[in-house]
């Protein structure tokens, strides 16, 4: 016999497998979403390591006796912005004003007017059917 989801995870009353489904579709997007913005913050990260470290080579070729080269990537590449007029942490400002902060109101509306504010429920029956009685092993 199947478990039944945990009352946080049950289907509201009166709500159909076609919204359920839905609202598991947008919640799929929301956390594939999650996974970008990861990424969008690695980028960042990963720029300012960049940065970092060219400036410690440029010096090191100054110390060479390159000053010429050296002042030239200094110039065009240290501290260059990734966008016009943005650095990283601009970017990822702005993506988190446009575009993750309307997406966190949106995923939340859904849930709120369509589950009652629950999350995973389709996940949850799906966890329900696929589980069968046995040991509690937590697995």
């Amino acid at each position: 016999m199947a478990r039944q989801p945990d009352e946080a995870h049950t289907r509201p009353d009166g709500v159909d497998d076609a919204t359920v489904d839905a609202v598991g579709k947008v919640s799929e997007a929301f956390e594939l979403l999650q996974r970008a913005r990861g990424a969008l913050y690695e980028f960042h990260q990963q720029i300012g390591y960049v940065d970092d470290t060219l400036g410690e080579g440029l010096q090191m070729l100054r110390d060479a006796g390159h000053d010429e080269l050296a002042d030239e990537l200094t110039t065009t590449w240290l501290g260059r912005n990734v966008l016009p007029d943005r650095w990283t942490f601009e970017v990822v400002e702005e993506f988190e004003r446009t575009y993750m902060d309307v997406a966190i109101a949106g995923e939340r509306r859904v849930r709120e007017q369509l589950m009652d504010g629950r999350a995973h429920v389709q996940e949850a029956e799906r966890k329900a059917r696929r589980r069968a009685d046995g040991p509690d092993d937590d697995r």
